[in-house]
C-alpha cells in the first residue's frame, strides 16, 4: 500500500481506532526487533516500514487533537 493511500485510510478512522493501530504497530515492532536480535528475521526492511507507519499514525493523532 502506498503511503498516501495509507494516510487517507488513517485520516478516516476515529481516535480510538488510531490508538488501537498504534498499539498493534508497536507490538509488531517489538516482535520484529526480537526476531532480528535472534537472527530469525528475513525481511529487515519491515522494521523501517513499521517505524514509519508508527510515525504516520502519531502524526494523524496529533492532527486530530488540534
Amino acid at each position: 500500500m502506498k503511503s498516501s493511500e495509507y494516510l487517507k485510510e488513517l485520516r478516516t478512522q476515529s481516535a480510538a481506532q488510531l490508538q488501537e493501530q498504534l498499539v498493534a504497530a508497536k507490538k509488531e515492532l517489538f516482535n520484529l526487533r526480537f526476531q532480528n536480535a535472534t537472527n530469525q528475521l528475513d525481511n529487515t526492511g519491515r522494521i523501517k516500514e513499521v517505524r514509519k507507519n508508527i510515525a504516520r499514525i502519531q502524526t494523524v493523532i496529533t492532527e486530530k487533537a488540534e
